[in-house]
């Protein structure tokens, strides 16, 4: 079978990092979703990534209370870098070849984003995993998963969350609710679903990126939406 797309950008939270743990990285859910990458990875799929930095970054929220918000976002970006750079050892222990890029000068560490790199390494069957977020304060993950969708020419931004997609309310305060298949952006304005911040979503509406919400805690769930197959919920234009 060939897979309905040949580029994506897949969006992690920090938070999916770190399994039921409290903050931090589990190894057995990064492995886990390791596995679901590599799998589509190996589909022919090109894959770039990326990742969040809750999972450390709310574990200091307590140092961070009263800070300035834009040295508080740098810190954040920051957790994402270390993030990216454990998501793609894992990669590399799974036998693919993956590259982190950061929006921020870490040059000891990882390389800088640079987007006709970016698009070569994934057209050389490399994973690539986004660092630092856009590298600019005041911007979220979702917002970054966006700018790098449209740069690196993906098909569709992923959004890799707890929840098996958009629902008409919240299915944990309300048992009716009913989990759309496809919807297009303008009615996710008019019933005003949340489905990325509104930068984020914007731009995606903008450039006529489509957006898969999905659980990536369902076994295989990232391979069916690869597949084109009914799995979360497909916003499109």
């Amino acid at each position: 079978m060939t897979a309905a797309y040949q580029r994506i950008l897949l969006k992690l939270s920090g938070e999916a990092l770190m399994g039921d743990d409290a903050y931090g990285i589990n190894r057995d859910v990064v492995s886990r979703i390791v596995g679901e990458i590599a799998d589509v990875s190996r589909l022919g799929v090109q894959v770039g990534v990326v990742i969040g930095g809750g999972n450390i970054f709310r574990g200091m929220a307590g140092a961070a209370s009263g800070m300035d918000r834009a040295t508080a976002d740098y810190m954040g970006m920051l957790a994402t870098v270390m993030n990216a750079m454990a998501l793609a050892d894992a990669m590399r222990g799974a036998g693919l070849v993956a590259r982190v890029q950061s929006a921020l000068r870490i040059d000891q560490v990882v390389e800088p984003y640079v987007r006709g790199k970016a698009i070569r390494y994934l057209e050389d069957g490399r994973v690539l995993v986004f660092g630092a977020g856009t590298g600019n304060p005041f911007f979220t993950t979702d917002t970054a998963a966006a700018l790098r969708g449209a740069e690196i020419g993906a098909q569709i931004v992923l959004k890799a969350t707890k929840v098996d997609g958009v629902y008409s309310a919240d299915p944990k305060l309300d048992p009716a609710a009913e989990r759309f298949t496809r919807i297009s952006f303008d009615e996710v304005i008019s019933r005003d679903l949340r489905v990325m911040d509104a930068t984020a979503f914007a731009l995606c509406r903008d450039q006529k990126l489509p957006i898969n919400v999905f659980s990536i805690f369902k076994p295989g769930a990232l391979r069916r939406v690869v597949m084109g197959e009914d799995e979360g919920t497909l916003v499109y234009c």
